[in-house]
């Protein structure tokens, strides 16, 4: 019996002597991850907490609004996916062509969008751009309610054959090779 007494306080003290060891890891060898941890731990102690714009994206809360307020503020079925949108990111695919109706290539495709993407920077709008094929592309816009005001340029340029917003589709300007032709 004393035997299984002193193998117990044995292990006993050699987790303790572990868990300590543990503790005292070197500030140098900390990585994002025990960071990050220790940034939270920081903030849950922290006697003053963030502001709500200051606060990282998931941990927001979500915005409330009267949906009947915003059934009158809307005119027609777009304007209250707009009005609905605004707040929450968005993605909209655009298809590009070439001017003299070919298919475009990737270069050709990032050299439009790209031109597409400083024209709406600089037009207040938050949009990020994914090349996802040779002439298909992906905007995402941080707030939805402006993918509406993108879309309106984007379909008043020429090379664009059409865009994709909320499972709408929209024909554009430009005409492609695979023209589908009725008899």
């Amino acid at each position: 019996m004393l035997r299984y007494q002193l193998l117990l306080v044995f292990a006993l003290l050699s987790v303790g002597i572990v868990a300590e060891v543990k503790r005292k890891k070197d500030i140098r060898d900390y990585s994002d991850s025990d960071l990050d941890k220790l940034y939270e731990e920081w903030e849950e102690n922290d006697e003053d907490k963030l502001e709500e714009d200051e606060l990282p994206p998931y941990k927001r809360k979500p915005k409330t609004s009267d949906f009947d307020e915003t059934l009158k503020q809307a005119k027609n079925p777009e304007d209250l996916l707009k009005l609905t949108k605004k707040g929450q990111s968005v993605m909209m695919f655009v298809t590009v062509c070439d001017v003299n109706g070919k298919t475009a290539d990737k270069e050709y495709t990032e050299k439009w969008t790209s031109l597409w993407q400083s024209s709406l920077y600089n037009n207040h709008m938050d949009v990020q751009r994914f090349v996802i094929e040779d002439n298909r592309v992906i905007y995402m816009f941080m707030d939805g309610s402006k993918a509406w005001e993108a879309k309106e340029f984007l379909l008043k340029q020429n090379q664009v054959k059409e865009i994709m917003l909320e499972g709408k589709q929209y024909d554009g300007l430009a005409k492609c090779g695979n023209t589908k032709t009725e008899l």
